[in-house]
C-alpha cells in the first residue's frame, strides 16, 4: 500500500481515485451475449453456462428436490446463523415501512402516496470465488416485506450443475419464488428478456463482476430498471491514537479479500499508529487464505496521514466510501459530518463484517463514488410511490385560475382548457 503523509488539497483527487480499466471490449462482449439471450433464450443461456462456469445443464430451474438436498447438505450450526441474520435484516427493513397520510395543500385539494411493490424483481446473486448466500438474505428479505409478486433468483452453477446450498438455503428462508442456474452475463439477460424458463422481471438487484455491472447497466438502457450503478467493493476506516490496530487492519483486509480491483483506504491523525497498522496488516496478510487476491487489492489502496479530524472528515466525503468505519475517540462526533457513504460502522466493535451479515442493515451498497448521489439497497428499492390527488368544487375556486393562468403561459392551451371547463359548469 502506498503511505502519503499530509497531501496538499491538490492531491486529494488522485488519492480518491479508483482503479480504472479500459471497458470497450467488455461492453462490446456484454452487448454480444444479451443480444443472443435476447433472440435464443434458453438455449443461448446453456450455451453460455457450458463455456463460461463448465456446466452442462438440461434445465435452468432449480427443482424442490434440489431445496432439500441443500438444506441437508449444510451444518445447523450454520442455518442457525443465516436464520439469526434473517431476523435482524427482517425486523430493520420491516421498520422503513411507509406510512402515507393525506395531505389538504388547499381547502378541496388534497394528495397523497401510495406505496406499491414492484410485482417482478430479480435477484443475481455471485457464485465464483465466493458464494454470497448473505446477498440472498439481503436482497430477498425486503423484497418479501415489500410484497413482490414474483421474486427471481439467479446464480451460477458448479462445474457439476449444483448451486451452492447455503445460497438454495438462504433462498428458501427469506422466500424467494424461483431460483435458475445461471450466473454472470446470460443471467442479467435471461431476467432483463426473459426466456422460456426464466420470467421477465420489471428490476434487477445485486452485485457482480465487471461483466454482470456492465450488463446491468446496458439492460436499464431500454429494457429494466437496476439497483444502482456500482463497482468494485471498497472500505475506508478513520483512525486516531486511540484507534485499534488490530482491528483497524482486520477491516481493511477484510475488504482486501473480495478481488483484486477492491480498494481500501486508511486515513489516520496519527503517525504512530500508521506504522502499527501497516505492521498488523502485513502479519494478518500473511495467514489469509485469499492472500494472493487481498495483495493485489493493496496494490490499488493506500495510508493517509492527515493533520486533524476536519481534514479527516472532508477527505472521507470526497471519497465516498461504500463502507466507512470510524474508530475514533469521538466517533459519535464524526458521525453526524458524514455526507458521502453507503454504511457507516462506529466504534471499535462495529467491524465491517457485522454489516455484511448479521446485524440488520443492508450490505448492497454504493461503490466507485456513486455514494454522492445513491443509497443502499433498502425497503423503498422493492416499492414505487403512486401520488393521488382529489379535488372538489372548492378545490377549483382555489387553484382553477392559477392553473389556467400558468397553461396558457407555457402555450398549452388544451392544458387550459381542460379547467376552464370546470370552472364554467360551476357558474
Amino acid at each position: 500500500m502506498r503511505i502519503i503523509k499530509y497531501p496538499k488539497r491538490e492531491q486529494w483527487a488522485e488519492i480518491v481515485e479508483r482503479p480504472r480499466l479500459d471497458l470497450t471490449k467488455l461492453n462490446a462482449t456484454v452487448s454480444s451475449v444479451l443480444a443472443d439471450v435476447r433472440q435464443r433464450g434458453d438455449a443461448a443461456v446453456k450455451e453460455y453456462e457450458e463455456k463460461f462456469d463448465k456446466a452442462i445443464l438440461t434445465s435452468l430451474a432449480v427443482t424442490e428436490q434440489e431445496m432439500d438436498e441443500a438444506e441437508q447438505a449444510i451444518s445447523n450450526d450454520l442455518k442457525d446463523a443465516i436464520i439469526l441474520a434473517h431476523h435482524n435484516i427482517k425486523v430493520f427493513h420491516i421498520s422503513q415501512r411507509f406510512v402515507g397520510q393525506k395531505i389538504k395543500t388547499q381547502e378541496g385539494v388534497t394528495c397523497w402516496q401510495k406505496s406499491v411493490a414492484i410485482e417482478k424483481v430479480g435477484l443475481y446473486i455471485p457464485g465464483g470465488t465466493a458464494p454470497l448466500f448473505s446477498t440472498v438474505l439481503m436482497l430477498a428479505t425486503p423484497a418479501k416485506i415489500a410484497g413482490c409478486k414474483e421474486i427471481v433468483l439467479c446464480t451460477p452453477p458448479n462445474k457439476e450443475g449444483k448451486v451452492n446450498p447455503a445460497i438454495l438455503y438462504a433462498a428458501r428462508v427469506a422466500g424467494v419464488s424461483k431460483i435458475f442456474k445461471a450466473g454472470g452475463v446470460q443471467a442479467i439477460g435471461a431476467m432483463a428478456y426473459g426466456t422460456e424458463s426464466v420470467p421477465k422481471v420489471f428490476k434487477i438487484f445485486g452485485p457482480g463482476n465487471q461483466y454482470v455491472m456492465a450488463a446491468k447497466q446496458q439492460v436499464s438502457l431500454d429494457e429494466v430498471a437496476i439497483d444502482m450503478p456500482a463497482g468494485p467493493s471498497e472500505v475506508c476506516v478513520l483512525a486516531d491514537e486511540t484507534a485499534n490496530a488490530e482491528f483497524v487492519a482486520a477491516d481493511l483486509l477484510s475488504q482486501a479479500e473480495h478481488g483484486i480491483d477492491s480498494q481500501v483506504l486508511l486515513i489516520t491523525t496519527s503517525e504512530s499508529k500508521l506504522e502499527e497498522i501497516h505492521q498488523q496488516v502485513d502479519k494478518q496478510l500473511e495467514v489469509l487464505p485469499r492472500k494472493e487476491l487481498a495483495s493485489k487489492a493493496l496494490e490499488n489502496s493506500c495510508y493517509v496521514l492527515v493533520k486533524d479530524y476536519d481534514e479527516m472528515m472532508a477527505l472521507t466525503n470526497l471519497y465516498a466510501p461504500e463502507h466507512l468505519v470510524i474508530q475514533t475517540k469521538n466517533y459519535e462526533e464524526l458521525a453526524e459530518k458524514v455526507i458521502n457513504a453507503g454504511s457507516v460502522f462506529l466504534g471499535s466493535y462495529a467491524c465491517e463484517s457485522a454489516g455484511d451479515y448479521a446485524s440488520g442493515t443492508n450490505h448492497t451498497l454504493p461503490t466507485h463514488g456513486y455514494a454522492t448521489a445513491y443509497n443502499g439497497v433498502n425497503l423503498d428499492s422493492y416499492c414505487r410511490k403512486i401520488t393521488f390527488q382529489h379535488l372538489t368544487e372548492e378545490g377549483i375556486h382555489h387553484i382553477g385560475h392559477a392553473v389556467e393562468l400558468m397553461a396558457e403561459a407555457e402555450q398549452l392551451d388544451a392544458h387550459k382548457n381542460a379547467m376552464t371547463v370546470r370552472i364554467k359548469s360551476l357558474t
